[in-house]
């Protein structure tokens, strides 16, 4: 269906893909690994056109359609949810709106004496559309558009309030509705699994099994990628190397590869090693002149095989924090609301030092908002939150702007809240979650 051959491409000094190719055929769903800065994005705008290869062809039949979920959303306000994921979900989503545009026209139209002549136009192109809508399915649309939404997790109330008020997050799930609703031959799919809870990826899981075209993903999600894909697509080191089999299996013929490769190399390095040690004993000995000779071309015909790559795992290790209290945190018959929306209600929670908590929860149940109360970021409308002594609490928020400041560099956050420290110190802890140089 879509072919990259013998693509090259790079990134002023960075190389990024070298004389590589890669299929994705029909109905196939593909998941693509590789460590950060690899190109695996790069793979979705080459495909999409976004970019070009520097080297090679990329070739989609005409009139494949394809989706493209992205991290970074444009900005949505003014309409509901369901018009925006209608809107944004192709050329069906165009012709609903156009529809509902046509509708009021003819309305204003009709109420104006003046107007005849535009109203006999608009009822021509109003009939054209509503032809072209109904024999693609349209009215089916939000009806379609609804299920997706709610699989994604909104709530029915939620889907007519208006979608520039949503979180990041929210948006993010609109912007993956979009995508799913048009329904496109090939679906490109980058961290799909980011902003969702565990039900909405488990109804996202069986959409992409069931999904009667090709998908072509990345994630994070090592048991989600185990349950939907039937081929991985590793970039290593430039290349496009193609594993049959889900996540798992992936991993374990890469470590048989890798492994062959070590002993490989390492067999021929012993036997290179031996042939000069000849070379270089007897290259004045007058008698063992030929032999000499022999190897020496010998070496010289030798394909050198390539030292193994391995792909560093920068350690990273938790300092010891100091001993608390032994109740780390209580809640004492707590209350919270958003409006008439009761989120806890006489609600009691102990923590003790050393437990390890999940909180679970469909959409809007209180998971943030319990974060929140504990790490004190909110307050609660009824009851209280005590902490424990000598507590040392870090928290990490969904939406990572809530604790950062846009104006500054990731270099000088990290100063900040570490001010003591050196900045080899400093370097060396970004260094461990892969920013490096002028990042």
């Amino acid at each position: 269906m879509i072919n990259l051959t013998n693509i090259s491409k790079r990134y002023g000094r960075q190389i990024i893909f070298v004389e590589t190719s890669f299929q994705l055929n029909p109905r196939e769903k593909v998941g693509l690994v590789g460590p950060n800065g690899s190109g695996k994005t790069t793979v979705f705008r080459l495909i999409v056109g976004e970019e070009g290869p520097d080297e090679g062809t990329i070739s989609v039949p005409k009139r494949t359609t394809i989706g493209y979920f992205r991290q970074d959303i444009s900005e949505m306000a003014g309409r509901s949810v369901l018009d925006e994921t209608i809107a944004g979900s192709g050329n069906l989503g165009e012709l609903h709106h156009e529809l509902q545009e046509l509708e009021l026209g003819m309305a204003e139209a009709a109420a104006d004496p003046d107007r005849a002549d535009e109203m006999e136009s608009t009822l021509q192109r109003f009939g054209e559309v509503l032809d072209e809508y109904q024999s693609r399915g349209g009215y089916e649309l939000e009806a379609r558009a609804r299920e997706v939404l709610q699989g994604l997790g909104f709530a029915p109330d939620q889907i007519g309030n208006d979608a520039g008020e949503l979180s990041g997050g929210w948006k993010m799930r609109i912007g993956m509705a979009r995508v799913l609703l048009a329904r496109p031959d090939v679906l490109l799919m980058d961290e799909p699994t980011n902003h969702l809870d565990i039900e909405s990826i488990l109804w996202l899981e069986k959409f992409v099994k069931s999904y009667p075209g090709a998908v072509l993903l990345t994630c994070h999600d090592k048991d989600f990628m185990n349950r939907v894909v039937s081929r991985i697509v590793d970039i290593d080191g430039g290349e496009f190397i193609a594993y049959t089999g889900d996540y798992d299996h992936f991993v374990r013929q890469r470590a048989i590869a890798e492994s062959n490769r070590e002993a490989t190399y390492a067999r021929q390095q012993s036997m290179l090693a031996k042939e000069r040690r000849f070379v270089e004993r007897f290259a004045s000995h007058a008698a063992k002149a030929a032999q000499v000779q022999s190897r020496v071309k010998k070496l010289e015909k030798i394909e050198l095989v390539e030292p193994p790559r391995r792909r560093k795992i920068v350690e990273f290790q938790y300092r010891t924090p100091p001993r608390s209290g032994d109740d780390v945190a209580e809640l004492r018959s707590l209350s919270k609301a958003y409006g008439p929306r009761v989120i806890y209600d006489d609600f009691s929670l102990k923590i003790r030092r050393t437990e390890r908590w999940c909180v679970l929860g469909r959409n809007g149940a209180g998971k943030t908002t319990l974060l929140k109360l504990v790490a004190e970021k909110l307050t609660p409308d009824a009851g209280s939150v005590r902490l424990g002594a000598n507590l040392k609490i870090g928290y990490f928020a969904q939406q990572s702007l809530e604790q950062l400041n846009p104006a500054l560099t990731v270099f000088e956050h990290v100063q900040a809240s570490f001010p003591t420290e050196g900045r080899g110190v400093l370097c060396n802890l970004l260094g461990a979650f892969q920013f490096c140089g002028d990042d």
